[in-house]
C-alpha cells in the first residue's frame, strides 16, 4: 500500500463515521435503534439483508476453499444461502415482520417468552450471544489477517483499528447506520469485485490462456467439480437447511432487516431481492478465486491469503486501495448488525430478568443501554478474535463452518419453527429439549465421538448431526407432549395473519412472567 491506497481506507473510515453521525439524528428511541421503527424501504433492507451476511471470510476462509478445491466454494456456500433465503421469502420474512408490526416487539426473540415460556426465552437468548460472540470474533480475525498481508500490522492491531470504527457507527446510529453504510458498502463491494474481475482475465489474457480455457489448465484439474473434499453431498444438505434457517432470522440481524420494513409484503420483497443478489453477484467474486492457483502461490496451508497476495500482484494503487475497502465493508457491515442484533436481545430480553431497575427504563435509558451492550458486545467479540487460530478455536474456516453452522441449529429451530402454523403443537419442552440435545450432540459429535474415531468425524457430519438432533426432538415431542395451549395459539395466529379478526386475539403476557425468575412481573 502507498499513500493513494491508505487515503483510500481512511477516507471510507471517514464517510462511515459520518453516516452514523447523521443516522443518530433518526434514533429517537429503542424501536428506532432496532428495528428502525419499520420505516426502512424494501429495497434498501434487502441491500442491506444481503451485505450483512458477508464478511472478511469469503476472502480468507472461502477464498482458501476455491484455492484448493474449485467451484465447491459457490455450490455449498452462496448456493445454498440463495436458496435458502427465497424459501424463507415466504415462509418466514412476512411472520418475522409481524413479529414488530402485530406484536409490537424490538428484538427478534421477544416474543419467545409467549410463544414458549421465559425459561426458553433465556436459553435461546444467551446461548444465541455466546455464538455471535465466536462468530464475530472470527470475522474480526479474518479482516486483520487480510490488513497484515497489505500493511504488516499485527493481528491484534488490525482487530482493534477495524472494530473501533465500526463501534462508532453503529453505536450512535443504530440499525439506520448499519443500513445506510451497508448500501454504500455495496457500492464500493461492486466497483472492487468488478475492478479484481476484469484485472483477473486480463492477466490470464496476457499469458494465453483464455476464460473458459481456464479450466483446462493442470492447476485447475478436479476444481470444476461441484462436490469434492469434504464438502460432499451430506454438507450440501446440511448447510442448505443450516442457511434456511440461518439467513432467514436465525443469526438474529438478518431477522432484524425484515421486522425494519413497514408490511409483511415488503419484508417478502426484501428476501427475494436479497435472495437474487446472493445467487449472480458472488459468481463474480469468486471467480478471482478459483483461478487463483494459476497467479499465486499461497504462503499458508488452507490459502487463505491467495486472493491478497492476488490483489497485491494485479491490481494498480488506488484500486489496490478499493478492494481493501471492499473487504472491510463487508466485515463492518455483517458485524455492526450482529452487534445491534445482540444488543436488542440483551436490552429487551436477558435485562429485565437479571436487572429489576431494567423494567422501569424510559426510551432514553434504554436507548442509552442499547449503546452501551453495542459496545461491550464489540469488545467482547475483539478479545475472542485474538483466540482464532489458538487450539480452542483453530482456524477462521474452523470457527465459522464447524462452531457456527454445528449450533446454528439447536438454537433457530425453536425460534423459526415456533413461527408456523404446523408446528404449533411444540412447546416450552420440546424447544429446551431439541436445543440441549442439539448442543450436546455437537459436542459428543466434535469431541468425544471425533477423538475414537481415526481422522475424526467428518465435517459434514460434525455439522448436519446437531441440526438432524433437534429438528427430530422438536417435531416429536411436539406431537408426543403436545403444549398448544390457547394463549400460545393466539401467538401463532397473530404471527400467521394480517386481519384484525378473531384469529388475531390479543396478546396475552409472558407465560408465568418474569416473575418467576426474579419475583416481580414485567409490564408490557
Amino acid at each position: 500500500m502507498n499513500s493513494l491506497d491508505w487515503a483510500v481506507l481512511i477516507g471510507y473510515f471517514g464517510v462511515m463515521v459520518a453516516i452514523g453521525v447523521w443516522s443518530h439524528k433518526r434514533v429517537d428511541n429503542v424501536s428506532d435503534f432496532f428495528t428502525a421503527g419499520g420505516k426502512m424501504p424494501w429495497w434498501l433492507s434487502g441491500i442491506s439483508h444481503h451485505m450483512s451476511g458477508y464478511s472478511a471470510v469469503m476472502f480468507t476462509g472461502y477464498a482458501g476453499i476455491a484455492y484448493t478445491y474449485g467451484v465447491t466454494s459457490f455450490v455449498t456456500w452462496s448456493f445454498p444461502i440463495a436458496l435458502g433465503i427465497a424459501i424463507g421469502s415466504k415462509l418466514f420474512a412476512p411472520r418475522i415482520n409481524r413479529l414488530r408490526s402485530r406484536l409490537h416487539v424490538a428484538s427478534p426473540l421477544e416474543y419467545l417468552k409467549n410463544r414458549y415460556d421465559l425459561k426458553t426465552q433465556q436459553a435461546l437468548a444467551w446461548s444465541g450471544m455466546l455464538l455471535k460472540i465466536v462468530d464475530v470474533g472470527a470475522k474480526w480475525a479474518a479482516i486483520a489477517t487480510l490488513l497484515s498481508v497489505f500493511t504488516g500490522v499485527s493481528l491484534n492491531q488490525g482487530i482493534l483499528i477495524t472494530g473501533t470504527i465500526t463501534a462508532v457507527y453503529c453505536t450512535i446510529g443504530g440499525l439506520w447506520a448499519d443500513a445506510l453504510t451497508e448500501l454504500g458498502q455495496f457500492v464500493i463491494q461492486f466497483l472492487a469485485g468488478i475492478a479484481m474481475f476484469i484485472a483477473v482475465i486480463m492477466e490470464l489474457n496476457d499469458r494465453g490462456i483464455g476464460f473458459l480455457g481456464a479450466w483446462d489448465e493442470p492447476e485447475l484439474r478436479g476444481h470444476g467439480e461441484p462436490l469434492v473434499g469434504p464438502y460432499g453431498t451430506v454438507f450440501l444438505l446440511a448447510f442448505l437447511f443450516i442457511k434456511l434457517f440461518e439467513y432467514n432470522g436465525g443469526m438474529l440481524n438478518q431477522a432484524q432487516r425484515y421486522m425494519a420494513t413497514a408490511t409483511p409484503y415488503e419484508a417478502e420483497r426484501s428476501a427475494r431481492l436479497s435472495a437474487l443478489l446472493w445467487l449472480v453477484w458472488p459468481l463474480v467474486l469468486f471467480f478471482p478465486m478459483w483461478m487463483s492457483p494459476l497467479l499465486v502461490e499461497s504462503q499458508k496451508p488452507d490459502g487463505s491469503d491467495s486472493y491478497g497476495l492476488m490483489t497485491e500482484q494485479l491490481l494498480p494503487h488506488g484500486l489496490l486501495g478499493l478492494v481493501i475497502v471492499g473487504f472491510f465493508s463487508h466485515t463492518m457491515a455483517m458485524c455492526s448488525s450482529d452487534a445491534n442484533a445482540i444488543a436488542a436481545v440483551f436490552t429487551r430480553d436477558c435485562a429485565p430478568v437479571i436487572w429489576r431497575r431494567a423494567r422501569t427504563w424510559s426510551e432514553g435509558q434504554g436507548l442509552r443501554v442499547a449503546r452501551i451492550t453495542t459496545v461491550v458486545f464489540l469488545g467482547l467479540s475483539m478479545a475472542a478474535a485474538t483466540q482464532v487460530n489458538s487450539p480452542t478455536f483453530k482456524d477462521i474456516i474452523t470457527v465459522v463452518i464447524k462452531w457456527v453452522a454445528g449450533l446454528m441449529g439447536p438454537m433457530a429451530i425453536p425460534m423459526m419453527l415456533g413461527l408456523l402454523r404446523p408446528f404449533r403443537r411444540s412447546g416450552p419442552t420440546a424447544a429446551l429439549t431439541s436445543w440441549s440435545m442439539g448442543l450436546l450432540a455437537f459436542w459428543l459429535v466434535n469431541y468425544p465421538i471425533s477423538w475414537q474415531i481415526e481422522g475424526g468425524v467428518p465435517l459434514q457430519y460434525q455439522v448436519s448431526v446437531p441440526l438432524a438432533v433437534s429438528l427430530v426432538l422438536y417435531i416429536l415431542i411436539g406431537y408426543i407432549k403436545p403444549e398448544d395451549t390457547p394463549e400460545r395459539l393466539a401467538i401463532v395466529e397473530r404471527i400467521n395473519t394480517d386481519d384484525d379478526g378473531s384469529a388475531a386475539a390479543a396478546v396475552p403476557g409472558p407465560a408465568g412472567g418474569v416473575e418467576d425468575a426474579v419475583g416481580t412481573r414485567v409490564k408490557d
